[in-house]
């Protein structure tokens, strides 16, 4: 938008000094052509006094006198045809084709004393003319070969100065246009970005009143409305933890209650019920649990989308860690869990040089975790492998199986919340391992991608970027091997 404002700005402000200029240059031809015209003019009278003088007593020497010096002055030629000859002076040959011209419009009795306009690098030479004689015959004829040189040197110069003053003025103008256009579209910007900011984050800073009066209106009200929002967003989320964290006291004195029920119960059928009700508060316990997983993990998110959104230098980020370690050990505490789902667990080769990642080792922890929990629990005797690799510009932490996998658009879905796949029906869970794994992705710049695995099977991958260079890195130690 700037450039598209500035531009057109820009064409305004060159034509305005384009139509200043040419104004300017008119004028100054128009003032110089007139000078010279009328100096012309009284020469060319004063000779035709002088030749009709001649005309009358047939003295031509003083004319001829009058001519030479005239043109030794100003080096301009004159003709001169008398009834009994023609004169010439500063080397204007009478023969030449508008001399001769000239004289035979005047013999008709008509003058010509307007000169052409000039220009600065136009043709420097014209002829005017004009005849004299009595009231009733003429007598003769003056022409005069008008040199503009040194007019035209003057107006080449005007050229020259209203130029420079022509650039002077638009970079003056273009500086105000730009002064202008940063004036105007400054907050307009600070505005969306303040917006993108409040789609990411939940939350936008207070913008500064700057700007035309209406645009700081502008600003107030989103200022206000940004505050609204926000509130009412961690409001929700605060209301969500709240609830959980409350929620646990009464399930927990409902849980005790239906250990001691079990113990006053007699018949099978009873016990029967009883379990069937200890399952259900069990899994109650379990989305309580998940829920404020994902409420904290959101709320990391959104602290590390407003990390993204200010330098570096006002609130830095992680520190680079190596991810290896954190999945070596991950991988070490899910032993049991995988023998006892069947399932294989392989621990990649560590990479040759340690690949760094800017994420949180105990949240980097949870998300390798609740992976290999999930592959677990939906791919069981599969063989499941874990690893870390570097990819142009990209660290990735890999948790990959050969189970059943999911379909493209299944995969499409598994980041929602308390969505579970038709086929998983009957494997308990709460639909939101996969959505806290890609909030804590997002909170620590990276992301969760779902895709196949070769030749079956799902993988399952956290993408971070490269840290930049020259931060400290974090975490030695390295490990291979099968668990």
């Amino acid at each position: 938008m700037r450039l598209r404002v500035l531009g057109v700005l820009s064409v305004l402000c060159l034509v305005v000094v384009f139509l200043i200029s040419g104004t300017i240059l008119t004028s100054a031809s128009r003032e110089l052509t007139q000078e010279l015209q009328i100096n012309r003019a009284a020469s060319l009278n004063r000779l035709a006094q002088v030749a009709f003088d001649a005309s009358g007593d047939g003295d031509t020497a003083r004319l001829q006198r009058e001519m030479d010096t005239y043109s030794g002055l100003y080096g301009e030629g004159i003709v001169v045809r008398l009834q009994q000859e023609t004169l010439a002076s500063g080397g204007l040959n009478a023969d030449r084709a508008d001399v001769q011209e000239a004289l035979s419009v005047a013999r008709l009795n008509v003058s010509r004393t307007a000169l052409e306009p000039l220009e600065p690098f136009g043709p420097t030479a014209q002829v005017i003319f004009r005849p004299f004689g009595n009231a009733s015959q003429v007598l003769g004829a003056v022409v005069l070969e008008v040199d503009a040189a040194t007019a035209q040197r003057k107006l080449q110069e005007r050229w020259l100065g209203v130029a420079v003053a022509a650039l002077a003025l638009a970079a003056i103008l273009l500086l105000g246009a730009a002064r202008v256009t940063g004036w105007v579209l400054r907050p307009v910007l600070r505005l969306n970005s303040a917006v993108n900011e409040l789609g990411s984050t939940g939350r936008a800073g207070l913008l500064p009143e700057a700007g035309p009066p209406e645009l700081r209106e502008l600003s107030r009200s989103f200022t206000a409305m940004a505050r609204t929002v926000s509130a009412s967003m961690e409001s929700q989320r605060q209301l969500i933890a709240d609830t959980s964290h409350q929620l646990r006291n009464p399930v927990g004195a409902l849980r005790l209650r239906l250990d001691l029920l079990q113990l006053e119960l007699k018949s099978a059928r009873e016990h029967d019920a009883a379990e069937r009700a200890m399952a259900e508060l069990e899994r109650v316990e379990e989305i309580l649990d998940g829920v404020l997983k994902l409420a904290a993990a959101e709320h990391r998110a959104s602290e590390g989308s407003l990390r993204a959104a200010v330098s570096q230098a006002e609130q830095p980020g992680s520190e680079p860690i190596d991810p290896y370690p954190v999945l070596q050990g991950e991988i070490e505490r899910a032993a049991p869990l995988a023998r006892h789902a069947g399932c294989r667990l392989v621990l990649a080769p560590a990479p040759r040089q340690a690949a760094l990642v800017a994420c949180k080792p105990a949240e980097l922890a949870q998300m390798v975790g609740d992976l290999l929990g999930n592959a677990f629990k939906y791919a069981p005797g599969a063989t499941v492998t874990a690893g870390v690799r570097s990819v142009p510009g990209r660290v990735v932490v890999e948790v990959s199986d050969d189970g059943p996998g999911l379909s493209e658009a299944e995969r499409a879905s598994a980041a929602t919340r308390f969505w579970r796949s038709p086929r998983h029906a009957s494997v308990p869970g709460t639909g939101l391992g996969m959505t806290i794994v890609g909030e804590l992705a997002a909170a620590n710049g990276g992301r969760l991608v779902l895709a196949d695995a070769a030749p079956h099977g799902l993988s399952a991958r956290i993408e971070f970027p490269v840290p930049a260079a020259g931060q400290e890195t974090r975490g030695s130690g390295r490990g291979g091997g099968h668990a």
